[in-house]
């Protein structure tokens, strides 16, 4: 795969661009009849979609609704920025929003490769740039036909889409793969712990502190790492499968900021760590001895565990869903969902001996040794996202 990525790369020496006011066209027909048409959506990680948060988007009259026939692209104008934009592939006609733009495309350009361009980041910028500004940061189809995309050949544009279908089949593959461990960690928690087998505690019965992190001062944050700075985690650092991400975009701050203005919120190795602003809420992390001291923001808190309990246990127990359902109920917020440091400190979750949760820790521990799969998904998806950026950014 990646010999055909860089055969890809040393055949294309230089590229025009194109608007792409060229291939498409505004589709604007509306469901006046009436008809029993299914109703759809279009976001930013399912694409079109019958559902979203498990409630059918329609309201009752639907003659206002635009119909989009299949090989069409909808997307939302206010959303299109974070990527909820698609071509239907899942009927003969659906019908979407009167706030959604619809439009065909002409044979001269491929709808995978228009999709991925679209959807990558090199895309999403160009978005960006054009709808800030206008009402609510919205897209219009004329700004969309300002854009301009990459004059590829036809021939080219098939060979791009389809090498990077067949890397995102890989990467959605592995996720499984990974989403199957996980799942396996979480059942033997329970058969292990559940059933009130245990007395529970608070976490703040068993933690030597709870706190959360702080915001620099303007300009203390860099992306470029010089001997002695201070790694600085933010919630999109942390998973919900537990693994730190710090190799997304990393970030750092000085040591002096570190020990002054952010003292109050070091992290260490061992150190377990939670998103408490969302959504979504339920993110988590056990800190690695990468670097023996860390510093996080103000939408993170940090759970250090005392003697009593192991931390890859504590990480464990917190993001057990029966755990943790009621305290994600609790969080208040219309748009942005917070939770405290009052909420952190009485989640409550079983405490077994020490010897049963280092057995559990071992168990997990062994089956971290089968997640070089998820290094390979890393790998991979840095291929494809070279991939886009070759391609897409022309």
């Amino acid at each position: 795969m990646v010999d055909k990525i860089q055969k890809c790369k040393d055949e294309i020496v230089t590229r025009k661009r194109i608007q792409l006011g060229t291939f498409i066209s505004e589709y604007s027909v509306r469901n006046k009849n009436d008809l029993n048409i299914p109703v759809y959506s279009v976001t930013n990680s399912q694409g079109f979609c019958k559902e979203y948060f498990g409630k059918e988007i329609a309201s009752k009259d639907k003659t206002t609704y635009k119909i989009v026939p299949y090989g069409y692209f909808a997307y939302n104008p206010s959303r299109i920025n974070v990527g909820s934009i698609d071509w239907q592939r899942c009927e003969e006609q659906v019908i979407v929003s009167p706030l959604y733009n619809v439009f065909s495309v002409s044979d001269s350009i491929d709808r995978q490769f228009l999709y991925y361009f679209l959807k990558s980041d090199i895309g999403r910028q160009i978005i960006q740039a054009k709808a800030t500004g206008s009402v609510r940061d919205n897209l219009k189809i004329n700004m969309l036909k300002e854009m301009t995309i990459p004059d590829i050949c036809l021939e080219e544009q098939k060979r791009c889409a389809n090498i990077l279908d067949k890397l995102q089949k890989i990467i959605e593959f592995r996720k499984q793969q990974l989403n199957e461990l996980n799942n396996l960690i979480k059942s033997r928690f329970i058969e292990m712990f559940g059933s009130g087998r245990y007395p529970t505690v608070k976490a703040s019965e068993v933690c030597d502190f709870i706190t959360k992190g702080t915001t620099p001062p303007t300009g203390e944050i860099t992306e470029k790492y010089e001997i002695g700075m201070i790694p600085y985690l933010k919630v999109y650092n942390l998973s919900f499968t537990g693994e730190l991400l710090f190799d997304n975009m990393p970030q750092y701050i000085s040591a002096d900021t570190h020990n002054k203005q952010l003292a109050r919120s070091k992290v260490l190795p061992n150190d377990v760590l939670m998103n408490i602003v969302g959504p979504p809420l339920g993110k988590f992390s056990l800190v690695t001895d990468e670097f023996s001291e860390w510093n996080i923001n103000q939408a993170i808190a940090i759970f250090r565990a005392k003697d009593r309990v192991l931390p890859r246990y504590l990480m464990a127990a917190l993001m057990q869903p029966n755990v943790l359902r009621p305290f994600l109920e609790q969080a208040v917020g219309i748009r942005q969902l917070n939770l405290s440091l009052e909420q952190c400190r009485n989640l409550e979750f079983p405490l077994p001996p020490i010897e049963e949760q280092r057995a559990f820790v071992e168990l997990s521990e062994q089956t971290d040794k089968s997640k070089y799969l998820f290094y390979c998904l890393e790998y991979i998806r840095n291929n494809f996202n070279a991939m886009l950026e070759f391609y897409m950014g022309g």
